[in-house]
């Protein structure tokens, strides 16, 4: 058998590094569309929106049960909730909604709050006694806040 005649089988490493490249210019664009901080900064806002208003319906409820009566140590001024065990000096104690685990089981943390007794929400109640419930960590230029 002649040997030019012989046929290889197989591919060309320059064939092999073509199909890589393609493949890693394809996952970047991929990886760029998906955009995984953006995707983690809206989980961590919708977390943010449950958790305000985990709190808020707490808050109410202990009302409804209190003739229409809110937490005394929510004040005027928007200020920073404690965390549930934390030392709450100059920070909102909503120890009240927590005990026996009527109103809420714990107060909710903020998902990039690293501090030991802020809780990363803020509470005020207004002139009209309204309550208003903030995160003010919220990210891309998000505002979440809810009042009742």
């Amino acid at each position: 058998m002649d040997r030019k005649f012989l046929k290889r089988s197989g591919f060309t490493l320059l064939e092999i590094l073509l199909v890589v490249a393609a493949l890693a210019i394809l996952a970047g664009i991929v990886i760029l569309a998906i955009n995984p901080s953006k995707q983690l900064a809206e989980t961590r806002n919708a977390q943010r929106w449950v958790d305000v208003n985990t709190i808020i319906n707490a808050v109410y409820q202990y009302s409804i049960d209190n003739n229409g009566v809110l937490p005394a140590s929510i004040t005027t001024t928007l200020t920073p909730i404690c965390q549930s065990g934390g030392t709450c000096t100059s920070l909102i104690d909503l120890g009240v909604l927590t005990a026996s685990e009527t109103y809420i089981v714990a107060i909710p943390v903020d998902p990039s709050e690293t501090g030991a007794n802020d809780s990363g929400y803020d509470i005020q109640e207004t002139a009209n006694g309204r309550v208003t419930v903030s995160a003010p960590n919220a990210e891309l230029s998000a505002t979440i806040s809810v009042t009742r």
